[in-house]
């Protein structure tokens, strides 16, 4: 049935998922609006999460605490969805610095930013899709809180084509351009047009190798085609079609100039209160630039920066909340948070620091005092346009669980029978040496293993020291670039090393079932690194292979290694006690290599052929001409092969940036 999910997959829920799914299921449909799902690591969170949007029907937003987790989602939900929409909506900078300015030096940053394309053209199908269909699942960052635009300008600025409907040609052209559709003849890219006699070939911005040839005849559309934009293959023949604007910022005629008479008032009294307070130098400043962006937006209907005047251009009061990813979803949505205890924080953070860069270029009068109206969502915001949510995490916090009014859900019993990996402390007097030990033992085996320091210098001495020591051995930190980092996990599981040393080793969803041994040093040290949650997490690195262990090296049992080894002892028996009842032999996660790129195998091996990401990059531009030079020239055959190359490289630049 349209706008109905159906899910589509060869196992059934096994374990603890089916008694989970159930309870969720009846909490959302009671009273229950929001709950928390306590999933153990390789308990398949994802497949229950897959099952409760099955049971509901409702369109869902599922939020992860950075882009990889998020493709990694993405890619799984795509999977278990293949006839739904499943959108991806992450931030499209691949470099990003906001705008700025330091009193201390008298220094004024310039917003600098690159953003991808493709990733822009999918945050596009995400709201497209959310506005002509329900089954939509929507893999977001946290970006999506973030300002976005009055959804109800983004679907009233849509240009509604149909056959048989009146349509002259010159007011489709002056439409299309008015959405921001760039007419191109030779450039001919998502988010253009261009025009053959009476037909207009229209590339929409959330389309990837679909563009639509719209046929005019005296007045009236005869036909509209969608097409290949490179061999001109006919896929289809439409009676209607919706081309929505290539931004989310678009604005209606009519709208604009009530918003450059607030803007102008507001720029009036913002001069007015700076030279009252004697800073003529602010004031012309402040008056200069709002003229300027003014004037822009008369002549072009936006300006650089256009997202500052977001409240005036929406009509907003001042103070009230910004338009974001949330107000395009219907009210009776579902909000997953996966990882919440890393989610959550970060969503509830980012105001704050928003808030304090934008009044330091308000009080110097780079700003109108409204630019602080766009901004990411505060709590009670964004709680409030919650009428369903769903906090998933191995380790929920005491946030979380207080939000849920303590409904928790737990998933204790993994469908493979694996069990906890077995944890014992160790003093710390000689952890070096003994992990030396411990390290040849597992290697000796044909596992991988990984060791968690405190510091950069640390990770880097031992990694070093391990070497001298005959072992093969990496180490991973915040200074090893994202590709090189790809490169690093991906020879991990081959087995071009053994070990790897880190810092931060428990990143949420990292998947690496080789590893049968994780060794934590200095666990007695408490902090962040060594928390509960740290430690509980780092434990979960050695849960998806059958011989599983940790070692936490410490003088002391401090109040994070007690909590963390009586929980693991609690769902090791829980998982036992399952495992003996219905005869289960536990089995090692098996998951393929490709998986970390989320590519085939034969594509990750592409990370090896490029220096670095620029180089990749520089390919890919190179690749993309000789496409469309040879569209131009009718070698439709030779332009397949490299756009399918293109995609190719697309994903793994994809992946790489995040």
């Amino acid at each position: 049935m349209k706008d109905r999910f159906q899910l589509k997959s060869n196992y059934t829920p096994r374990g603890d998922q089916p008694s989970a799914i159930e309870n969720l299921v009846d909490g959302f449909r009671s009273s229950d609006i929001k709950q928390v799902l306590l999933g153990v690591t390789g308990s398949g969170k994802t497949f229950t999460v897959a099952n409760v949007v099955q049971e509901l029907q409702v369109p869902t937003l599922v939020i992860a605490p950075n882009k990889t987790l998020a493709g990694q989602l993405f890619s799984e939900f795509s999977e278990l969805f293949p006839e739904n929409a499943v959108e991806f909506f992450v931030s499209y900078y691949d470099y990003y610095q906001p705008e700025a300015y330091l009193p201390s030096s008298d220094t004024y940053i310039e917003k600098d930013a690159r953003i991808n394309e493709k990733i822009d053209r999918m945050r596009n199908r995400a709201t497209v899709s959310l506005l002509h269909r329900r089954d939509v699942i929507v893999v977001a960052s946290v970006s999506c809180i973030y300002g976005l635009g009055d959804p109800e300008n983004y679907r009233s600025l849509a240009l509604e084509l149909a056959v048989g409907a009146e349509q002259e040609r010159s007011d489709l052209l002056r439409g299309l351009v008015r959405t921001q559709h760039r007419r191109a003849e030779h450039d001919f890219r998502p988010g253009s047009f261009r025009v053959r006699g009476n037909s207009i070939e229209i590339w929409p911005i959330q389309e990837e190798d679909k563009i639509f040839s719209v046929e005019l005849s005296e007045g009236k559309v005869e036909s509209i085609l969608s097409c290949d934009p490179l061999s001109g293959e006919i896929f289809d023949e439409l009676e209607r079609v919706n081309i929505f604007p290539v931004g989310h910022y678009v604005q209606p005629e009519e709208k604009l100039p009530r918003a450059l008479v607030s803007i102008r008032k507001e720029m009036q009294e913002g001069v007015a209160n700076l030279l009252k307070k004697g800073r003529g130098l602010e004031a012309e400043r402040l008056q200069r630039r709002v003229l300027a962006d003014m004037e822009e937006m008369e002549e072009l209907g936006l300006c650089h920066g256009i997202e500052n005047y977001a409240r005036h251009l929406e009509g907003r009061a001042p103070g009230q909340p910004p338009f974001t990813l949330l107000n395009y979803f219907p009210k009776d949505f579902l909000c997953v948070m996966d990882e919440s205890h890393v989610t959550l924080p970060q969503l509830y953070g980012m105001v704050k620091g928003d808030t304090s860069r934008k009044k330091n270029l308000i009080r110097h009068g780079f700003r109108l005092p409204s630019a602080l109206d766009n901004r990411p969502l505060a709590e009670p915001e964004f709680e409030g346009l919650l009428q369903r949510a769903l906090y998933v995490s191995a380790t929920p916090s005491a946030r979380e669980i207080n939000l849920a009014n303590q409904k928790v859900v737990e998933q204790i019993v993994r469908p493979t029978g694996l069990l906890e990996p077995k944890c014992e402390v160790r003093p710390a007097l000689g952890q070096v040496e003994d992990a030396i030990f411990e390290c040849k033992v597992e290697v000796g085996k044909g596992n991988r293993i990984l060791v968690t320091t405190l510091t950069k210098r640390s990770s880097e001495d031992l990694t070093e020291f391990l070497q001298e020591n005959g072992l093969k051995a990496r180490y991973l930190h915040s200074d090893i670039d994202t590709l090189e980092r790809a490169a690093l996990l991906r020879d991990l599981r081959i087995g071009v090393f053994d070990i790897l040393v880190g810092i931060n080793l428990l990143r949420e969803g990292l998947d690496l079932p080789e590893v049968s041994l994780v060794l934590v040093l200095d666990a007695d040290k408490e902090g962040f690194l060594r928390s509960e949650t740290s430690l509980t997490q780092t434990c979960g690195r050695a849960a998806r292979n059958l011989d599983g262990r940790v070692v936490f090296y410490a003088d002391k049992k401090t109040k994070s290694i007690l909590a963390t080894l009586e929980e693991s002892s609690r769902r090791r028996a829980i998982q036992e006690e399952h495992n003996l009842k219905h005869g289960i032999t536990p089995k090692s996660i098996r998951k393929g290599i490709a998986s970390l790129l989320g590519e085939e195998s034969e594509s990750a091996e592409v990370s090896v052929d490029f220096e670095d990401l620029n180089s990749l990059r520089t390919r890919l531009n190179s690749l993309k001409k000789e496409m469309l030079s040879a569209a131009a020239s009718l070698d439709f055959e030779k332009a397949i092969k490299l756009r399918d190359e293109v995609r190719r490289l697309e994903a793994l630049e994809l992946d790489l940036v995040s």
